[in-house]
This record gives structure tokens, sequence and C-alpha cells, in this order.
């Protein structure tokens, strides 16, 4: 999800102001429907919705009317493969609990990427966290409930906050472990919550402690997405087109 689509319309497409197209991405569990914006009168952008597997889906290129019924233009194939984005997100979920694999990722920290490369991957880590299956038994704290939290080790909640990872914070914290994943401190003694502090992270520090703490509508200069029950709405800022995705 999240990469630029780009339509071209053919010459007997090209139609007055007024008409507006939209795509509809119809897949074997979910469905999408973005908005588009006009370029030129014979080129439409818009953004790839994330999904929830890798699998092909058909899109249908739509044109719509005051008062004129919604007209199918176009139809097409559209495939969503694995990326990177994804490969993390899967390697993190099945490390959960894995101290081995989870020392293994503080490498990351010691070459501090650019603010930039930070905002990309927690958007991209965060958007492929969301469409994964993840088990119904699924904890952030791993598979071993038996260990208590007076047991110093490190957690994916310290991998989020040490990369000042937000968006990755905020889905974490919302999942069975999420809370509980607040007050255990690792072998150096930091806990999440200590080490936002002790790297300035404001906002983190603040969607940690704050008991009220809402997910955050200004944190990301690319997308916002809201949820209610089978469907979310996200705006992209960046291209100011919006998605409505909903279980078929």
């Amino acid at each position: 999800g999240d990469s630029v689509i780009t339509v071209e319309l053919t010459e007997e497409d090209k139609v007055e102001d007024d008409v507006v197209f939209y795509l509809v991405f119809t897949g074997s569990t979910v469905q999408h429907c973005t908005s588009t914006r006009k370029i030129n009168p014979g080129s439409l952008e818009t953004i790839s919705p994330g999904h929830d597997c890798c699998e092909t889906v058909k899109v249908a290129l739509c044109a719509s009317r005051e008062g004129h019924p919604v007209l199918i233009v176009a139809e097409e194939s559209f495939q969503f493969v694995q990326d990177e984005a994804y490969d993390a997100a899967q390697f993190l979920a099945t490390c959960a609990g894995n101290q081995q694999a989870l020392n293994f990722t503080r490498f990351l920290d010691r070459s501090r990427p650019p603010a930039a490369d930070v905002d990309f991957l927690d958007e991209k880590v965060a958007l492929a966290f969301r469409h994964l299956k993840l088990p119904a038994e699924w904890n952030v704290l791993g598979a071993d409930q038996s260990l208590t939290e007076n047991i110093p080790r490190e957690t994916l909640m310290h991998f989020a906050v040490r990369l000042g990872l937000l968006r990755l914070t905020w889905f974490l914290l919302q999942q069975p472990g999420g809370r509980g994943a607040l007050s255990i401190h690792n072998n150096e003694g930091a806990t999440p919550v200590s080490l936002a502090l002790e790297r300035g992270y404001q906002k983190l520090h603040q969607l940690l402690t704050e008991e009220e703490a809402r997910e955050p509508d200004s944190w990301s200069t690319l997308s916002h997405t809201v949820h209610s029950g089978d469907y979310s709405v996200k705006h992209h800022r960046g291209l100011d087109v919006y998605m409505l995705t909903a279980e078929a």
C-alpha cells in the first residue's frame, strides 16, 4: 500500500470537470474505494490501499456525476506483492518475546537513521502490521505468558520506542500485552516509558503515559486514519485523496 497510482484516460473518457473519478479495489475479504485527483484532463492520481494479503484483485475505474448513475469506465487486475515493510512486520510479529531476535534489532539504533527515514519506516511498517493476519493468541510480550513483569527483557515496545516509531507504538498499545509492556525493564533497567523520556520523544512519552491519550491527528505528514468497526477512512495528505476500506 501507499504507492502512487497513475490512471491514463482515453480520449472518450476525458469529460467535463464536474465528473468525479474513483477506483474500487475488490479483494477476497476487503474492498477499498479511493478518490482521485486530476493532474491534467487525461491523467488521474491516487494512492494504492494497504491490503490484507498478497493477491490479485479486481480494480474498477468509476465515474460519478451529480444526478447521473455511477458508471464503470474500465476494469483491470492489480497485484499486491510482499515488500520489505511486510517482511519487517512479519519478522517483528514472529519475534515477539524472542530475546535473541529482539537484541539483534538493537543494532538499527546505532546507525540512528535520519528523521525522514524514521517517519517512512514508521508509516510503512505500521501499515503492514495493521494488515497482517495475526493469530488470535498473539501478544506483544510473546507466547510465554508465565513470565512476570519483574523479569528484565527486551520487548517489541522497547524496539518501537527506541527508534521513535509513533505509529507502531500506537498500534502495539492497542494489542494484547501492549500496556503491560510499558512497565517491563530491559537488561539496562530501561522501560519503554523511560526510554522515550531519555531520548526526548515528547509526543511518544505523552502517548505512553496519558490514560486518555488518543491517536494524534497531526503526528504524520503523510496520512491520518480513522477506524469505525469494520470500516476505516484514510486521508492521504500528500495527494489530498481519501480511501474507504471495508471488510467484505
